[in-house]
């Protein structure tokens, strides 16, 4: 039964996929390189990127404890094409529930992409922080959503921390 334990945490299954070997070298490059924190261990930086059926996203009346189209856009045309997108029961109307994909995603809105560019434009993040930035958003995002405890925040979580390996 030693393979179902390592499937409680993506952190350990990285470490048994590697193997022990892996493990050794990957300790001894963090001892010599200058970019090395903590207690010897190298510091990477999760990349950002989208879990394919989550969608926590889509859910555009997020409540009281989110800011509300006025506090992001500056150009009203934005805010009147946001708030048509809501559906009557808070989620994107081009947002399907059944298959959690997004019918218009390849035409999806300037405001739907989480890109460098539009971080910087809505919230004046900078593409430094970008990853670390967007990270966040969505991880505070997928808890509201769908709750702390959730598979959709386990499966983001296991995906930035595979992203922060190559």
């Amino acid at each position: 039964m030693p393979h179902a334990m390592a499937l409680l945490s993506c952190s350990t299954v990285f470490c048994v996929a590697r193997g022990p070997q892996q493990r050794t070298n990957m300790k001894a490059e963090a001892k010599q390189s200058p970019s090395s924190v903590g207690f010897g261990s190298r510091r990477n930086e999760p990349l950002w990127r989208c879990v394919e059926g989550c969608g926590a996203c889509c859910k555009l009346d997020k409540g009281p404890s989110f800011v509300t189209p006025e506090e992001i856009f500056g150009d009203p045309t934005d805010i009147q094409l946001y708030r048509s997108l809501i559906g009557p029961d808070g989620w994107c109307i081009n947002y399907d529930k059944g298959t959690r994909t997004c019918s218009i995603y390849n035409d999806r809105p300037f405001f739907c992409r989480v890109e460098p560019d539009v971080f910087q434009s809505l919230f004046g993040i900078n593409k430094k922080k970008f990853n670390k930035e967007a990270c966040r958003f969505c991880r505070d995002i997928i808890k509201e959503i769908y709750g702390s405890d959730s598979k959709e925040l386990d499966n983001f979580n296991c995906s930035i921390r595979s992203s922060g390996l190559s």
